[in-house]
């Protein structure tokens, strides 16, 4: 084996010139592969499922809306003594995006 610093500059500077000669195509593969990895990652992380356990904690943190009775009998009361509040109510349950 030859070892000598000179041997492996000459070797080094030869690599380097066929290197340059391929530098576009090696840098195009380079880009290739690189997008190639992001569009299998970015694929793999769309198709990805939450496990149950995170589903379960997350529908524990959920809060359920809680509304008294007392105030769903004030405004049944309010429905039924006003006549405007009556044709509102139904008006807003025939439609509510209005």
């Amino acid at each position: 084996m030859n070892l000598k610093l000179g041997a492996l500059t000459e070797k080094g500077t030869l690599l380097l010139q066929q290197a340059r000669r391929y530098g576009l195509v090696l840098f195009l593969v380079f880009v290739a592969l690189i997008y190639g990895f992001v569009l299998l990652r970015i694929n793999s992380l769309t198709n990805a499922q939450p496990s149950a356990d995170a589903v379960s904690s997350q529908v524990k943190a959920a809060r359920i809306p809680h509304i008294d009775q007392s105030v769903v009998q004030q405004l049944q009361s309010l429905q039924d003594n006003s006549v405007s509040v009556k044709s509102l109510f139904n008006q807003a349950r025939d439609n509510p995006f209005q």
